[in-house]
């Protein structure tokens, strides 16, 4: 496959996933809880599919792969397993509620800010070193967060229970980098919809008959298009381009995130949150900004 391709599939995840907001809001009626049901479960019978089709032999590989770890790596994988289950449960649920129920800039500006979240938590956690760009970078965007909170304490919380909740999922998903992550995540649903399954009245709210064909309609889209089908493009990106490149190319979703609420559903920003916003994308620029070695000093310049 040529270059050009994987760059396509790269931009082609992330403008998908730019205009995620539009399938969830037409399904703004319906609880958080019932979209996230529905979108598990139909995502996991699509990935199953998928790996039976065509990542049989890699889901042997896998199995293979986890049996020659030693005992206690084939303990810490499984705690990484369950707790990355676990953020994504959490973090689809809360990013589902907030497009819905507060407003797209908010669930936005998560995921601008969820890569210098997860740098620093791969610092905390990992021990992975950062550059001195990288902690300024870091700087500006507290301050931008600074900004987004004195103009709303409760749009920047759940911006950072989101961007938060999805860097440490990230920080899962590093620990269990060996993993083919097609079959990562078709076992994560597994676990996820076994385990809210019953409790899908809860779920469900007042909402507990059988969902309408409108329903079945707009999560099924949610689902596959803008669910497996991104995933898919993304991993092949990954294949041919360097992780760092995908890393930049990712925020095409956010901006794009911003344009549909802009455009579309005529969400308005004050001049202070664009700022911050101008701030954080300076900071992504700085933080993916190599710093130049010093000048040795030698008879050349």
């Amino acid at each position: 496959m040529k270059q050009q391709h994987y760059y396509w599939a790269g931009f082609g995840a992330f403008i998908i996933w730019g205009f995620i907001p539009m399938p969830l809001r037409n399904l703004t009626d319906f609880a958080s809880g019932q979209i996230l049901y529905f979108r598990m479960l139909i995502s996991l019978v699509a990935l199953a599919l998928l790996v039976l089709a065509f990542r049989r032999a890699m889901l042997k590989e896998t199995w293979q792969l986890f049996k020659s770890q030693s005992a206690k790596i084939q303990k810490r994988d499984v705690a990484y397993l369950l707790l990355g289950t676990a953020l994504l449960t959490i973090n689809w649920l809360s990013y589902i509620y907030v497009i819905n129920h507060v407003d797209i800039q908010t669930g936005s500006f998560a995921y601008l800010v969820c890569p210098i979240l997860a740098s620093l938590f791969g610092f905390l956690i990992l021990k992975e070193p950062l550059n001195n760009n990288q902690w300024i970078a870091i700087g500006l965007s507290a301050l931008s967060c600074g900004l987004i909170g004195v103009a709303s304490w409760y749009s920047l919380s759940f911006s950072l229970f989101i961007g938060g909740t999805y860097a440490l999922y990230m920080i899962t998903q590093r620990v269990l980098r060996l993993y083919d992550k097609v079959i990562l995540l078709a076992l994560q649903l597994v676990i996820s919809f076994t385990l809210i399954a019953p409790f899908y009245s809860a779920l469900a709210g007042e909402a507990f008959t059988m969902p309408s064909g409108y329903f079945w309609l707009w999560t099924g889209i949610l689902a596959i298009f803008f669910t497996v089908l991104p995933l898919f493009l993304n991993l092949l990106a990954l294949k041919g381009l360097p992780s760092g490149v995908v890393g930049i190319i990712m925020y095409v979703n956010p901006l794009l995130n911003f344009v549909v609420a802009y455009l579309f559903y005529g969400e308005k920003t004050s001049i202070q949150q664009f700022i911050a916003y101008l701030i954080i994308i300076g900071s992504i620029v700085l933080y993916n900004t190599k710093p130049k070695e010093k000048a040795r000093l030698s008879g050349t310049v």
